[in-house]
């Protein structure tokens, strides 16, 4: 018999945010998120200073909640630096942020979406766990594949008509609906009203899971990991996260979960 994983709570779906660049117009953003129930990660450059960059000591009231992840340094485009350098920026910027945040920061976007298999090791050299793209996949169930080419559903500008097929499917299988973009965009385009409805038409579904990049990322490894038995109907799970599962391996109508460091059968 063959489980069929679910995220959290049993939920088949997903929804996450993620937003570049850390300016001030992020604490306007957060707010929606924060009154519609979602959850996002942000992406920052610790080493930028400029009019309209959110101020370091202002990042633990903002993002609390949710996720701070890097960006590197000084947003240098990876795949064009000396290897020396690219990792200066992104393990740079891992500490800085750390020192913000107080927790470790293992999450990443490729700013300007550049990125080479030599900037992917380096990230994993220097500890990260994921790394977002701005290669865009609006159609079918996307889990990534690789974490560090970890592809976004949509923009915002398109998450309204990327939406519709995600929320009215009804299939069981695990799926991500991730939208990426830039809090700026809201305000140099005048129309924040977008993001509102966006964030009104995805929260409040019981069969979605709302959480942060870094979350999905270690949940899905966490499926990754479990060890089955060999003839079937049984789990053990050698991770740190519990695991969602249905038991009857068609449907959610047997929901399981299967503990840190525990055996179960079904």
């Amino acid at each position: 018999m063959t489980p069929l994983y679910l995220f959290p709570g049993g939920k088949p779906k997903a929804v996450t945010f993620s937003y570049d660049d850390g300016q001030i117009y992020d604490e306007q953003l957060v707010e929606i998120f924060n009154r519609y129930g979602l959850k996002a990660t942000f992406n920052l450059n610790s080493g930028r200073d400029y009019p309209e960059k959110l101020k370091p000591e202002h990042y633990t009231r903002v993002y609390a909640g949710h996720e701070i992840a890097a960006h590197a340094e000084f947003h240098a485009g990876l795949e064009r630096c000396a290897p020396a350098d690219a990792m200066r920026e992104v393990w740079n910027d891992r500490v800085r942020l750390e020192q913000f945040c107080g927790y470790p920061v293992t999450g990443f976007a490729y700013p300007c979406g550049q990125y080479s298999q030599e900037v992917i090791s380096t990230l994993k050299s220097a500890g990260f766990e994921y790394a977002r793209t701005v290669e865009n996949r609006p159609t079918g169930r996307y889990l990534p594949d690789d974490f560090m080419r970890w592809h976004p559903t949509c923009h915002h500008r398109n998450a309204l008509e990327c939406m519709a097929p995600f929320l009215d499917d009804k299939a069981p299988f695990l799926r991500i609906f991730y939208v990426w973009g830039h809090s700026y965009e809201f305000h140099r385009n005048g129309n924040w009203e977008l993001m509102e409805e966006i964030c009104r038409k995805l929260s409040g579904h019981t069969d979605v899971w709302y959480a942060t990049n870094i979350e999905i990322c270690r949940y899905i490894k966490a499926i990754r990991a479990l060890v089955a038995g060999a003839g079937g109907g049984m789990l053990y799970n050698p991770t740190a996260q519990t695991v969602w599962f249905a038991a009857d391996g068609e449907s959610a109508r047997d929901i399981r979960c299967v503990r840190p460091g525990e055996t179960v059968r079904f």
